[in-house]
């Protein structure tokens, strides 16, 4: 070989070598990201929240290690909404998905953009482990919704041979695990794992949102054997299953510690919604209402954030906070800028952290779930729900958090400022189930190339 030959071998492997140097610069620039979603996990479970009967270590570390939020919310009551919310910033019923039924009939709006979206354009890797249940066409699935690999379930599922299953590394075919060993909490774990090891040198975005703890109530024996001093059949399930989803939240845990980015991981631990009691066991920590209902049982849930390098340990945080507030906080601390034309009402929760800005991150909360609806401003809130007299009732959560005093008689004036706040709201939002701009064009199209073709 001539020299000059030698010479621009030696010139290219240069070029590769300050490539690949920049590109592990950049993903050390960049935090990864992790949500663990948990699903129909009652405000009062977790020891940090709590729970003295039920161990959850690992749970509990990132609040000692974190920050705890012991007014944390979810923009709706129950999971399909819930989701859209934390994966666009937005109200639900901005885009019309009020109701599961809408995950059921198509899927999250393909108007709207999601975190994974956001964060792949940043050049993270991206993956969904778990519960999607934001549609299950193909054009509403994870992977076409910027993330670029989905283990898990289109929707609910149990938890031993489940259904409506896929894994986009081997297809987007949907089926049925027949494996009598195939436990999804522990399937979940073992793929995050893998998967963080495959993408270590990347920066990465892992959303793993739980089955658990819905119902049915399944949980392998090896769980249901830590907790023999429990004689309610179901409690000692739902103990069995919170155990699992705690075990496989220290293993996504200890699998970034092991590759040294523990300092650099954002996590946040949120529950989908409050505990449906009856039919789980699931405890709210005294709060009046349950899954589906808008009292604080609803959407009060356990919330919890850590970033070591920037979050402070061990914070208890007492202004509201809402799931909306997760992408901007995300996308902001991706190297990301939340655009005006966004229309986020999530906030980036950074500055509130630190200490920066000490006003609240929300003056004002809404919700709306078909007839029953809520409105919090400062400590004052309004709520129609399920359970309640039919009319609105006002409570100050700042002296009643179980909303267990009425005082809508005594302050007629705060009942109707409240109410025109929501009515406001309320108007600008979408109308329920609203189909898909795409489809809705599609239909046109078609019907108009009926009517040409009849003609």
């Amino acid at each position: 070989m001539r020299p000059s030959g030698i010479a621009f071998c030696l010139a290219g492997i240069f070029a590769l070598w300050i490539g690949s140097a920049r590109q592990h610069a950049e993903a050390a620039d960049k935090p990864n990201l992790v949500i663990f979603y948990a699903d129909d996990l009652g405000w009062g479970e977790t020891g940090a929240f709590g729970n003295k009967d039920i161990p959850t270590p690992h749970i509990d570390s990132l609040a000692k290690n974190g920050v705890k939020f012991i007014q944390g919310y979810v923009a709706a009551t129950y999971c399909s909404p819930s989701r859209a919310g934390l994966m666009t910033g937005r109200y639900p019923t901005r885009f019309g998905h009020e109701f599961n039924s809408v995950a059921n009939k198509t899927g999250l709006h393909l108007k709207e953009t999601t975190l994974a979206d956001r964060l792949k354009s940043l050049g993270y890797a991206t993956a969904a482990v778990g519960k999607w249940h934001l549609g299950g066409g193909p054009e509403y699935r994870p992977t076409k919704r910027g993330f670029d690999e989905f283990f898990g379930t289109l929707a609910n599922t149990p938890f031993f041979h489940p259904t409506n299953f896929v894994d986009s590394r081997i297809s987007e075919d949907v089926r049925k695990i027949d494996d009598d060993s195939f436990y999804t909490t522990d399937a979940y774990a073992d793929r995050s794992v893998d998967w963080i090891e495959k993408n270590k040198s990347k920066p990465m975005f892992l959303y793993l949102p739980f089955n658990a703890q819905h119902a049915p109530l399944q949980a392998p024996q090896k769980y249901l054997d830590r907790f023999p001093n429990i004689t309610d059949e179901k409690r000692k399930m739902f103990a069995a299953m919170m155990s699992a989803m705690d075990d496989a939240i220290g293993r996504v845990l200890a699998k970034v510690r092991e590759i040294g980015q523990e300092d650099n991981t954002m996590y946040f631990f949120i529950g989908d919604n409050g505990g449906p009691t009856q039919s789980t066991t699931s405890h709210n920590g005294g709060l009046r209402g349950f899954k589906m209902t808008t009292f604080e049982g609803g959407p009060r849930v356990p919330f919890i954030a850590q970033w070591k390098s920037k979050f402070p340990a061990g914070k208890t945080y007492e202004f509201p906070v809402q799931n909306l507030d997760v992408l901007p906080t995300i996308v902001t601390a991706a190297g990301g800028k939340v655009d005006p034309t966004w229309k986020l009402d999530g906030v980036d929760l950074m500055p509130y952290l630190t200490g920066a800005n000490k006003a609240r991150p929300h003056e004002t909360l809404y919700w709306r779930f078909g007839p029953q609806w809520a409105v919090r401003q400062g400590d004052m809130k309004l709520v129609v729900s399920r359970g309640g007299s039919g009319e609105p009732e006002l409570y100050n959560l700042a002296t009643d958090f179980a909303e267990s005093k009425n005082l809508a008689s005594v302050q007629p004036d705060k009942v109707k400022e409240l109410q025109s706040l929501w009515d406001k709201w309320s108007a600008e939002q979408a109308e329920p189930s609203a189909p898909d701009a795409p489809a809705k064009a599609a239909n046109k199209a078609a019907n108009k190339k009926k009517k040409a073709a009849a003609k």
